[in-house]
């Protein structure tokens, strides 16, 4: 139970990680091409899959590495209908808020870690 535990917990911050990374690499993108006649901002889709995983702990009490298979972060345009271009401050604003999530993610990932080294460590006396 508890290596399962430990999967599903890694495999849930390996997947936000990447996802920060692309995120991360979609708003540098959008920044230099401000200016770029006809370019629609690219963003990243993760938050809405996410959300189907919470739900399911939710209503089953349990999560396993099978239900994270299809979870993946998307990189996808903005329609051009609902897109006013790349608005620079506010790209900025995004890449600001999502390198703070990724620091919070190592963060966490580095606490969890060191909790299992603890424990494994503390097993061993």
């Amino acid at each position: 139970m508890i290596n399962q535990t430990e999967a599903v917990t890694v495999d849930l911050v390996r997947l936000a990680l990447d996802a920060a990374s692309m995120r991360q690499q979609a708003i540098a993108n959008n920044i230099a091409n401000a200016n770029t006649p006809g370019y629609m901002p690219a963003r990243v889709s993760f938050e809405s899959q996410l959300d189907a995983v919470r739900r399911t702990l939710r209503d089953n009490g349990r999560l396993s590495a099978d239900m994270l298979s299809g979870l993946r972060p998307v990189v996808e345009r903005e329609q051009a209908a609902g897109s006013q271009g790349v608005a620079i401050d506010m790209e900025a604003v995004k890449m600001s808020e999502n390198a703070t999530h990724y620091q919070a993610l190592l963060k966490a990932l580095n606490k969890h870690f060191s909790i299992m080294g603890t424990a494994v460590n503390n097993g061993k006396r």
